[in-house]
């Protein structure tokens, strides 16, 4: 009987999960589980949060947009495969396990010549565009 109860419980949990109305759960995350469940690229996907800040997942190819977050700095960890981010003067280029911080203010284009798998860790509400909007703005605090 108290495993039912149980069972019961966690079945609970998952439903309030699936349907948005609970956050506060200790689960183990397997990042490749969370990339296979989308294919769109440049439309972060959250995957937890820890107090104000949410870690995200995205598959990026090609250009995005010249953009800034003049209210904080953005994360970007390569997961899988290569990226670059481009500034006024530079570019950086990072590899699977590398991991960056952009400053906030500071204008920066991402771009992979094939796709990348990033994870974004950056303060709940942040618009992947930034100051800039257009084709590229992904609905915020999308949830996988």
């Amino acid at each position: 009987m108290k495993f039912k109860s149980k069972k019961r419980q966690f079945l609970e949990i998952r439903q309030k999960e699936k349907h948005g109305t609970c956050r506060a759960i200790m689960v183990k995350i397997n990042f490749q589980d969370k990339f296979s469940k989308f294919s769109e690229h440049w439309t972060p996907k959250v995957i937890a949060e820890m107090n104000d800040y949410q870690f995200k997942l995205v598959k990026i190819e090609g250009e995005f947009v010249w953009h800034n977050h003049d209210d904080t700095d953005e994360v970007f960890i390569v997961i899988e495969g290569k990226m670059f981010i481009e500034f006024e003067h530079e570019t950086i280029e990072l590899n699977q396990g590398e991991m960056y911080v952009v400053p906030k203010g500071v204008q920066h284009k991402p771009y992979a010549e094939q796709e990348c798998k990033v994870m974004l860790v950056e303060p709940k509400g942040v618009v992947n565009t930034g100051e800039a909007s257009g084709d590229l703005t992904a609905q915020n605090d999308v949830w996988i």
